[in-house]
């Protein structure tokens, strides 16, 4: 029997309804692919035929306080490869190698890594670019990255720091603040073949971020070249191994500048060891001396153990205490505690300390903000030492009223002094006034901030009287300025020598650390100079520098001897 075929109208009906059937499907198919995964499938595909490279975003720019450039971004030279896109490797390492700086046998392991894409040299000079480009090889390219350049050199180099070849801050202000100065990822895109291969050069393209904040710091570069130069001129003059000096405003505690020698050029650190770009002022802890004197002085004055004119015999220069000799630099007898302060004696000042006790002498340096950090915005402070009662030996507290056993920073020593100078007020330093965006709004305002009040401010001018004598006609008569008071004190500590373990006797600290006008004080300054080999005293190689500093920094903030004597009779 033979099969019943369908009638032609059937077949016909079934064929129309298997096409519309594909149809739907087909349609269904690209309404998933175009709409519904639309935007993965866009993604998918720029990632097989698009290779991103990420660059660091420009930083922001530093500031000092009256706008000037202190830190900035650069665009600069970076050579990359495509390997795939080479036809000659060794032929392009061999003429890339002169102009990057870089053995062509360096290069040509690069090149011959089985990637798409490989950084040649990075941050190049713009010559370097220049003659690059002029080369014209086939698979080398070039793109321009921000490079971290400080158009002053040296100036400020401790307090700025420097940023890395990835744009990221590594010390000082640069890496303080980095969250704040450091820009968005920047990303630059290299199209590819199917192959997956780097089309070279078509397809480069940047995708532009936002820049870092900008940084506005307290330092005046004014103050902080006048005060670099006359540090250098003491250090150089002296022999010295080195030395700091910084200027402060003593109501505020913001630092107008910060020096320290020797210098560096945050341009160029790669040959340069961690030891010659840490910054000494907050770092570095160093014996005081006879600046000491003047915090013994402030705890004595203020427990109300003594006054100006209390009587103190000098013992001839000589006293014995815990079984070892205490000495003078002159032989004196009877003087008055203003003159114990005037001549720097040691006697006295011991006799004074050990007339307040050991508990109130701790609490009164603790309170000058010795033996901790003045948590200046700035890394790498450092507390000082300043050790418990229960831990002094029998001379501990005769041997800390003349500055042994005791060990500060430059920055401690200027905050403390500037507490007598403002009236007893000790107060928080900070170099970094406020952050802004690019359109120049203010994001963050740093302003004084008062830690706590040291001493009474009848204490602190009591204080500042006796101080005035140190200059006058006392230790510190080269800090002397003609119509202008100055208040201060000298410092000379002998320092440890690390072959003995003994105090060396050529081996010292020359300080002289003081403020004017002392009625009225606008700035302190102190200066520390390490290892002098002529004229050792502080009164000798720190007072001068001090003298020089204010010569100029008080004209440029407007402090002339006629202003400080209208001012004094305003006052008065």
């Amino acid at each position: 029997m033979k099969p019943v075929r369908p009638p032609y109208a059937a077949r016909r009906t079934a064929t129309l309804v298997g096409l519309l059937a594909g149809f739907a499907v087909v349609l269904i198919r690209l309404l998933n692919l175009q709409v519904l995964q639309a935007a993965e499938l866009t993604q998918r595909a720029d990632r097989q035929h698009w290779k991103s490279v990420s660059l660091e975003g420009p930083r922001g720019t530093i500031y000092d306080r009256n706008g000037k450039v202190l830190a900035i971004n650069v665009e600069v030279p970076s050579a990359f490869g495509v390997p795939a896109a080479l036809e000659d490797l060794r032929g392009a390492a061999r003429r890339l190698a002169p102009v990057l700086n870089v053995r062509q046998t360096e290069l040509e392991r690069k090149l011959r890594q089985d990637r798409s894409f490989v950084w040649l040299a990075r941050k190049l000079d713009p010559e370097q670019g220049r003659r690059l480009k002029a080369l014209s090889l086939e698979g080398i390219g070039v793109v321009m990255e921000g490079r971290r350049f400080y158009p002053k050199g040296p100036l400020l180099s401790h307090v700025l720091g420097f940023a890395g070849m990835d744009g990221e801050g590594l010390e000082g202000i640069e890496r303080r603040y980095d969250r704040y100065l450091h820009g968005d990822k920047q990303v630059m895109m290299l199209e590819r073949d199917a192959l997956g291969r780097t089309v070279f050069p078509r397809g480069l393209r940047e995708q532009g971020p936002d820049g870092g904040r900008h940084v506005v710091l307290t330092i005046d570069e004014v103050v902080q070249y006048i005060a670099e130069k006359e540090l250098e001129e003491a250090v150089t003059s002296t022999r010295a191994k080195g030395g700091m000096a910084i200027v402060m405003d003593p109501h505020t505690g913001a630092v107008l500048g910060m020096a320290v020698n020797p210098r560096f050029d945050p341009n160029i650190v790669k040959s340069l060891t961690p030891d010659r770009w840490r910054n000494r002022a907050i770092a570095d802890v160093f014996e005081p001396g006879s600046t000491m004197k003047m915090f013994i002085a402030a705890a004595a004055l203020e427990e109300q153990l003594i006054t100006p004119t209390t009587m103190l015999y000098g013992e001839n220069g000589h006293m014995t205490v815990a079984n070892t000799v205490i000495h003078d630099h002159e032989k004196m007898g009877w003087m008055s505690f203003s003159e114990v302060i005037q001549k720097s004696s040691n006697i006295g000042a011991a006799k004074v300390a050990m007339r307040l006790g050991e508990r109130r002498t701790y609490d009164y340096l603790r309170r000058f903000g010795f033996g901790e950090r003045t948590d200046v915005d700035l890394p790498g402070e450092v507390a000082g030492l300043l050790k418990s009662p229960r831990e002094w030996g029998r001379r501990t507290l005769a041997s800390m009223a003349m500055g042994q056993e005791i060990g500060v920073t430059g920055l401690q020593m200027a905050s403390a002094v500037s507490a007598i100078a403002n009236g007893g007020v000790l107060m928080k330093p900070y170099v970094v006034a406020e952050v802004r965006d690019a359109k120049g709004r203010v994001l963050a305002e740093m302003g004084p901030q008062q830690r706590r009040q040291v001493v009474s401010q009848e204490t602190a001018r009591t204080l500042s009287e006796m101080l005035e004598k140190v200059v006058s006609s006392g230790t510190g008569t080269k800090a002397a300025l003609s119509g202008i008071r100055v208040a201060g004190k000298t410092g000379t500590a002998q320092k440890i020598d690390p072959r003995t373990g003994a105090y060396s006797s050529t081996l010292v600290v020359g300080s002289f650390v003081g403020y004017l006008p002392a009625d009225d004080p606008k700035i302190v300054i102190a200066v520390m100079v390490d290892e002098p080999q002529v004229d050792a005293w502080g009164g000798a190689v720190a007072a001068p520098a001090f003298r020089r500093i204010a010569e100029q920094v008080l004209p440029y903030l407007g402090v002339t001897p006629n202003s400080a004597v209208n001012l004094a009779m305003a006052v008065g």
